[in-house]
């Protein structure tokens, strides 16, 4: 649940801005807003709220457009705005060598594992896995305007861009983690 958890305001918004995008706006900054409050007072490391406070940056700027501006052609473009954001986010913490899965991997993960350059690879698959992700759904909406594609077109990108980080992250590290099982050295027994 840690890295779904991230994504409660991207749901909320994505409600909310099929009745009016100010709406998407305003609930996607309460709702991340509320979560990050929620996680400091735990005591949460900010390392392992990249994608919490990257949300709150842009719906607090959406936010401020929409309402200063609320005939802004952008209006129109906030799903595929929505998905470059987020893809800017995790190539971004890739490129900056702290993916953003790190930190909430951490928070799954025994301390003594963290330094090892496994554990860092694995969270660099997974935040490239849904960096992709992101960037698929990204490019695929933009066709979808252009060639004024049906909507089901649309909705069929937004579930394999997702579904696919979705078991690449639940499934990878368990795979990874018998695979360096299998490849430890066997203990050396003295005689």
């Amino acid at each position: 649940m840690g890295y779904l958890r991230g994504f409660i305001p991207w749901i909320i918004s994505g409600i909310a801005t099929s009745f009016d995008w100010r709406w998407g706006a305003a609930g996607g900054l309460t709702s991340g807003l509320l979560l990050t409050l929620q996680d400091w007072r735990r005591r949460v490391r900010l390392d392992a709220l990249v994608l919490e406070i990257s949300s709150i940056v842009y719906f607090a700027v959406v936010g401020a457009l929409a309402v200063t501006r609320p005939d802004s052609v952008i209006s129109a473009h906030t799903d595929v705005l929505s998905f470059v954001w987020l893809a800017a986010t995790a190539w971004g913490s890739l490129a900056l060598h702290r993916p953003f899965t790190l930190g909430i991997a951490k928070r799954q993960t025994p301390r003594e594992y963290w330094k090892m350059p496994q554990f860092i690879q694995v969270n660099n698959y997974i935040t490239s896995a849904w960096a992709s992700g992101f960037t698929f759904i990204a490019f695929s909406l933009v066709l979808c305007h252009a060639l004024n594609a049906a909507s089901w077109v649309g909705i069929s990108a937004h579930v394999a861009g997702l579904a696919i980080p979705v078991v690449f992250t639940k499934v990878y590290p368990a795979r990874a983690q018998a695979r360096m099982q299998t490849q430890a050295p066997s203990p050396v027994v003295s005689p």
